[in-house]
């Protein structure tokens, strides 16, 4: 399986601006041969500009169909990065996943809000794990500061999946922890790990970029830097079978001791 990491600096509160970015970048991963393409956190508003509320996408229904169109005419799969849903309670950070038919094929609602940086204020959580099948692969996607919560994080990966999907607006002070800490969800989830970050600045805040492709042993198989980048990959899925045979940790778990 061919994967394709979106990589660019997103323009606060510019929907139309962010939506041609990501088709040139899409058609690139296209001719790139990538069966998945895959989007960064927000990258239809950044994340994110004061006027959120005001700029989020009403039950996501532009960058939807937008996807789905995307999808459709370039014949590829895209994780769609997250983007700022407005719901009648609340604003989400929703992730979209549609296949090269442009069918949706499941959705995520961000559930660990960043509360450092008052997410919380701003956003409403979900309670849903995201889960999902393409190419006949059990996959998972996550956002960002869910890449923290190693028990989320593993549950995903007790339900089957192969392959996690990071989409991020990851600042550069913090840079270390994200190749870390994406780095360390492969390796003991016995997964790939695909990250994508944000690059570029949003007000006072600047997004670390380097995306990467980390195969479940936690080698870095493809990183980006600091600037704009589609970084294409080929992942050998037979390595997640290998690896789990040969070092059996979900054999091994004792769940019935992981209580308080």
């Amino acid at each position: 399986m061919r994967i394709s990491l979106i990589q660019f600096s997103v323009v606060p509160g510019d929907r139309d601006a962010n939506f041609e970015q990501a088709r040139r970048h899409v058609q690139t991963a296209a001719s790139d041969g990538a069966d998945v393409a895959v989007l960064s956190e927000l990258w239809d508003t950044s994340f994110y500009p004061s006027d959120i509320r005001e700029k989020a996408d009403e039950e996501g229904a532009l960058a939807r169909a937008f996807l789905q169109d995307l999808a459709k005419e370039y014949h590829i799969h895209l994780v769609g990065g997250s983007i700022a849903r407005r719901h009648e309670d609340g604003i989400y950070n929703t992730t979209y996943i549609v296949d090269r038919d442009g069918a949706l094929v499941s959705s995520y609602d961000k559930c660990h809000l960043f509360t450092p940086g008052k997410e919380d204020k701003a956003f409403t959580a979900g309670r849903d794990l995201n889960v999902f099948s393409l190419d006949g692969v059990t996959m998972a996607s996550i956002i960002c500061y869910d890449v923290r919560f190693s028990e989320w994080v593993r549950m995903a990966a007790l339900a089957g999946a192969k392959v996690l999907f990071v989409p991020a607006a990851w600042p550069e002070e913090r840079l270390e922890h994200w190749r870390l800490l994406n780095r360390a969800r492969a390796i003991e989830n016995q997964f790939f790990v695909a990250a994508v970050n944000s690059c570029g600045t949003c007000g006072r805040l600047t997004f670390g970029g380097h995306s990467l492709l980390a195969d479940p042993q936690g080698n870095v198989l493809i990183e980006g830097g600091s600037d704009d980048a589609v970084l294409t990959e080929t992942i050998d899925l037979s390595v997640v079978d290998d690896i789990r045979s040969r070092i059996n940790v979900f054999r091994d778990r004792r769940p019935e001791l992981y209580h308080l």
